[in-house]
């Protein structure tokens, strides 16, 4: 059974006026798109990554309510700047979403201490400190969202994905934990696990977009930047009010199961 590709549906995204969302990882990819759409959702974003021109020139399409800022995610002194930015610039902070992230291919064994360090750095700790410098912001403004993505391999266990693996299923862990913590101060805390992906990145690996292009799902494709960036959107909103702690697959049904190939009717 094949199914269609999807093209982003002209609906309007759940309403973010007024509030203020930092977006790591935005200058391409799901991140990109995120602050389109939470641009679009009536939000200021703040679009960051170390890709300085991609990022210009996300942010200078999105218009008046985007500003971009260059940033190293395993700093915390380009994180306190960050933070100090968008409080500046839009006088709050009400969401994050901790996208930046490298991904890798190789075997356990074949994997380098100082490449699984890095990749931990990157993808974990760099989490963990923009959790930890927006919090107190997202508290002055009464209450935040904070959408950490994950991974497929953050809930399931995922050939040569060694360090990737381990950082994503670390950032399932650190979302439940911000969630506990976090409740009665009125941030939300949540994780968005991505399948295999479209973007700049996975294109560059072979990945293609389009019915049929990947069988090991149910739905029988990867996904496309705008079906995840739909699920932070939606997290980041006060639609999404009463979830926290949660973990959102937005995989076409990669982590549901073995897929089954069947002809309806027989």
């Amino acid at each position: 059974m094949t199914h269609p590709a999807t093209t982003p549906l002209e609906t309007t995204p759940p309403d973010n006026t007024g509030r203020t969302a930092d977006i790591p990882g935005a200058a391409r990819g799901v991140g990109a798109e995120a602050a389109r759409q939470a641009v679009a959702a009536g939000a200021n974003v703040v679009l960051t990554d170390v890709l300085d021109d991609e990022g210009r020139a996300t942010a200078a399409e999105l218009g008046g309510r985007a500003r971009f800022v260059r940033h190293d995610v395993t700093s915390e002194e380009d994180w306190r700047a960050v933070v100090d930015f968008a409080v500046r610039e839009f006088g709050d902070l009400h969401g994050l979403v901790n996208n930046a992230g490298i991904s890798t291919g190789q075997f356990l064994e074949s994997e380098s201490v100082e490449h699984f360090r890095k990749v931990l750095d990157i993808n974990l700790t760099g989490v963990f400190i923009g959790m930890k410098t927006a919090v107190p912001a997202m508290k002055e403004a009464g209450g935040g969202s904070i959408v950490n993505i994950s991974s497929a391999a953050g809930l399931m266990g995922l050939a040569l994905t060694a360090g990737y693996g381990a950082s994503k299923w670390g950032v399932r862990g650190l979302t439940k934990i911000g969630a506990v913590e976090l409740g009665t101060a009125r941030v939300r805390v949540n994780s968005v696990h991505p399948g295999m992906t479209y973007t700049p990145m996975t294109a560059q690996v072979g990945i293609e977009k389009g019915a049929g292009n990947y069988p090991n799902t149910p739905m029988g494709r990867v996904g496309e930047a705008h079906e995840i960036a739909g699920a932070v959107v939606f997290l980041l909103s006060e639609a999404a009010s009463y979830v926290t702690g949660a973990e959102l697959a937005v995989d076409g049904g990669w982590t549901a199961g073995p897929t089954v190939q069947y002809v309806m009717g027989q």
